[in-house]
């Protein structure tokens, strides 16, 4: 008797030339948040090929993706990513969320309505920075769900990343020029409220706790340095363990630029940068169901030490309402990781292929023994054969 696991995965790995070639195609294609257009276009068309009924500018987002299969009552959806990083391209993986979110809808499509299913992908864009999940869960993308999931690449096999919670914002002090030899007592220097602010942030951090995170850039500082610079501009981020504490770390951050002002005489703005982002919360029982696919898949997951920690994400505001894993798929590519040039190249090698099928096939699993759990197995369908 043919299982559903078996089924699964054999439908994926018959789309894997696909697969890896939509990865790739993403990864030579980067685009930034919310300028996803070739890369969500790409996910719709795969899915609708595949049968989904697909909807592709949904949520009021037109990057966004929406695409159903199935009528059974449990819910689950899989989120694809495919947002880059400036100047460094596809330094998070994205192309891998994208193909292995792609793969799993084409390995639950046939067997859907017999598992009991209905398969909703999400293509969900600007998750680096720009809160595209923190959007569509407003607009109603996430109500319903029994369960929502993806696989994220990294540098190592994490079960769950430690995910913090994180605020982003914009500083810009407003000074006055001046001849910066002649004249400099008239000038008012907003870079200098800037270096004031970052270094009592600098001070901070020596009462803040471990896990505690906070870091920006400089955008704009000066043109000349023989004009003193009356516009001085940053990017700056926020991270701590939890929603509740975040907005405590923050205030204390604040106070850090209020006194670069104070300090120098220059006027102080600062504007939100797109939503929070909440902790990272996975669904234990979830967990495990991932752990044991995973594990099936003949992937391993090594003991990692606690400093492991720190990144964030948008789909820590969908944990919170809906069970929720975001494994960590790795790529053996240390000391390559996420955020460098390296780990760019690393995204389309042989083991991030792999990840595009092993993270499929482990959703796919994972589902489906969601289903089978909800209403027992279905006529012609068993949750046994996790084959390789």
């Amino acid at each position: 008797m043919t299982t559903a696991k078996d089924a699964a995965a054999r439908h994926i790995r018959a789309a894997g030339d696909q697969l890896v070639d939509l990865s790739h195609r993403i990864h030579a294609h980067p685009e930034l948040a919310f300028e996803e257009y070739l890369a969500s276009r790409w996910v719709a068309d795969a899915l609708s090929d595949a049968g989904f009924d697909v909807q592709h500018g949904c949520y009021g987002l037109p990057t966004a993706v929406a695409a159903t299969i199935g009528t059974g009552p449990t819910h689950i959806a899989v989120c694809a990513e495919y947002d880059a990083l400036p100047d460094i391209g596809h330094a998070c993986g994205h192309n891998v969320i994208a193909a292995a979110a792609v793969g799993a809808g084409i390995g639950l499509a046939p067997l859907a309505d017999d598992l009991g299913l209905t398969v909703r992908v999400l293509g969900t864009p600007a998750e680096e920075g720009g809160g595209g999940k923190v959007l569509m869960l407003e607009q109603g993308a996430f109500d319903g769900l029994r369960a929502a999931m993806m696989v994220h690449p990294a540098a190592v096999e994490m079960a769950a990343m430690p995910g913090l919670a994180v605020t982003q914002f914009d500083v810009t002090y407003r000074g006055k020029t001046a001849h910066a030899g002649a004249y400099p007592e008239l000038g008012v220097n907003a870079a200098d409220a800037m270096t004031l602010a970052q270094v009592g942030i600098g001070l901070l951090r020596q009462q803040t706790a471990a896990s505690d995170r906070i870091h920006g850039i400089s955008t704009e500082a000066g043109v000349a340095p023989n004009i003193i610079p009356d516009v001085s501009r940053g990017h700056w981020m926020v991270r701590t363990d939890s929603l509740d504490t975040l907005q405590t770390l923050a205030r204390r951050v604040h106070r850090c630029f209020e006194a670069g002002a104070l300090a120098t005489g220059c006027e102080l703005s600062t504007a939100p940068v797109g939503p929070d982002y909440a902790d990272l919360r996975p669904d234990q029982d979830l967990l495990a169901l991932w752990v044991a696919n995973a594990t099936a898949l003949g992937r391993s997951f090594p003991n990692l030490p606690n400093s492991v920690a720190g990144a964030a994400t948008d789909m820590g505001n969908v944990s919170h309402v809906v069970p929720t894993i975001h494994p960590m798929l790795g790529l053996d590519c240390r000391p390559a990781v996420n955020h460098q040039p390296e780990f760019t190249a690393a995204c389309i090698t042989q083991a991030a292929d792999r990840a595009v099928l092993d993270g499929a096939i482990g959703m796919a699993w994972t589902a489906i023994d969601l289903a089978l759990d909800a209403a027992g197995p279905p006529s012609g369908l068993q949750a046994r054969g996790n084959s390789r």
